[in-house]
């Protein structure tokens, strides 16, 4: 089990993070809903451990991962929403920074970097690819060490619907397996595959169940 306690994140008097918790169970993928500016990009940065926050605890097997960032850096793998990669680099180096020779080769033969269809593109510099090869590739770097958990920062905007079913793919293989997911999302999709949703608004977390009504999510999002 994971649980994310009362983390709470000012900049100055503006509160951004008012006593955010919930838990993430094996298997499950949580969505955090959120107009732009709400938070939801710092909350994940924050539990990567890339902000430090104001007050709040982020457990796993009672073990505080804000405090201990080799079990983090063990635990998860973030995504953020822009491109991490190295542009000059094709796809082999850029993993190359990330795994061994021997463990590239074997993700690659038959491990996730194949599910992920990386191999398809190695020679390719960063530079040249497309969205969907980029993302698909920024995913493969930071699930090197086989984590428990993904945190996802929009993984799939502005990406064609090709692209995104096999991102989608990916995530369902990730989540049989027993790994759990945090996304951030504006994308009806993707709320689709989440076992729970929460909307973020003025700091506060509020749970919330999707029910196709569109129009209703708009109107509590603004």
């Amino acid at each position: 089990m994971i649980e994310i306690k009362g983390v709470t994140k000012n900049y100055g008097k503006h509160q951004v993070l008012q006593g955010v918790s919930f838990t993430v169970k094996p298997g499950e993928i949580i969505g955090i809903l959120g107009a732009n500016g709400s938070g939801k990009s710092t909350l994940l940065s924050i539990l990567a451990g890339l902000e430090q926050p104001n007050g709040g605890f982020f457990c796993i097997d009672g073990k505080d991962l804000l405090k201990d960032s080799k079990l983090r850096n063990r635990t998860l793998a973030y995504v953020p929403q822009e491109n991490p990669l190295i542009e000059e680099l094709n796809a082999w180096d850029n993993l190359r920074m990330w795994y061994s020779r021997g463990e590239l080769d074997k993700e690659l033969k038959n491990g996730m970097l194949k599910l992920l269809r990386i191999d398809e593109f190695l020679k390719v510099p960063v530079s040249k690819m497309s969205g969907g090869m980029k993302k698909r590739l920024t995913i493969g770097c930071a699930m090197k060490g086989g984590p428990k958990l993904m945190l996802l920062d929009e993984p799939t905007s502005a990406l064609d619907m090709v692209c995104r079913n096999e991102i989608y793919d990916y995530f369902e293989n990730f989540r049989s397996s027993g790994g759990s997911m945090i996304i951030s999302t504006h994308e009806l999709q993707e709320i689709e595959l989440c076992n729970k949703c929460y909307i973020l608004k003025n700091g506060v977390l509020h749970p919330y169940i999707y029910d196709g009504d569109i129009q209703h999510l708009i109107g509590i999002l603004e």
